[in-house]
């Protein structure tokens, strides 16, 4: 996570000494909450994965998550330029808000759904809910994955060959959650691909 420790932020201009942090989803880049940490939020949460907070009204700690389940699973963080704030972005179990929504920040969605497809794998992956098909898929393995993809690829291969576009995109559609998962399987995100894409470009 950067190496990030609490002594390396300037909360001089902090009136209350609290560090201000923004959540944002790791995978769909929406912003989801803010919140304030002390020392000892911090370090908890660098120790747990899991975003701590201090709580300004109860004067105590509070782990996302603790009553609700709705758990903010760290992926990274970054400090600010001046020092004095801090990014987290986090995996979320569930809804961020109290309200039962996405986020506390009501802001029109403008990530393409495959970005939100491979957030909710992401999240299939961790809570391996019964009655999925994307729990069988990871419960069978990466062997089984790999099989639908190539399955997926030859059918839209076949679909493309003879110019039926409806039954093209019908395949492609398919092919593109398997190769979702697939990515999950094996702990690799859309950016790692756009990242790779990007360097070949270059």
């Amino acid at each position: 996570m950067n190496n990030i420790t609490f002594d390396n932020f300037n909360l001089s201009k902090c009136a209350d000494g609290l560090l201000p942090v923004i959540i944002q989803d790791a995978v769909s880049q929406k912003v989801l909450m803010l919140g304030y940490m002390n020392r000892e939020a911090f370090e908890k949460t660098v120790a747990e994965g899991k975003v701590t907070f201090f709580s300004r009204t109860r004067n105590c700690l509070w782990t996302k998550g603790e009553t609700s389940g709705n758990f903010l699973n760290v992926a990274d963080m970054y400090i600010d330029c001046d020092a004095d704030t801090l990014l987290i972005k986090a995996n979320p179990v569930g809804p961020t808000c109290h309200r039962g929504t996405e986020a506390c920040f009501d802001t029109p969605s403008e990530e393409g759904f495959i970005k939100k497809l491979s957030a909710i794998i992401q999240r299939r992956h961790a809570e391996m809910p019964d009655n999925s098909y994307t729990t069988r898929l990871f419960i069978k393995g990466v062997k089984k994955i790999a099989q639908k993809v190539g399955e997926e690829a030859v059918e839209s291969a076949i679909e493309a060959v003879d110019g039926n576009r409806a039954r093209f995109i019908y395949e492609a559609a398919d092919l593109m959650y398997h190769y979702l998962v697939l990515l999950e399987q094996m702990n690799v995100s859309l950016s790692d691909i756009e990242k790779e894409l990007e360097f070949r470009h270059s």
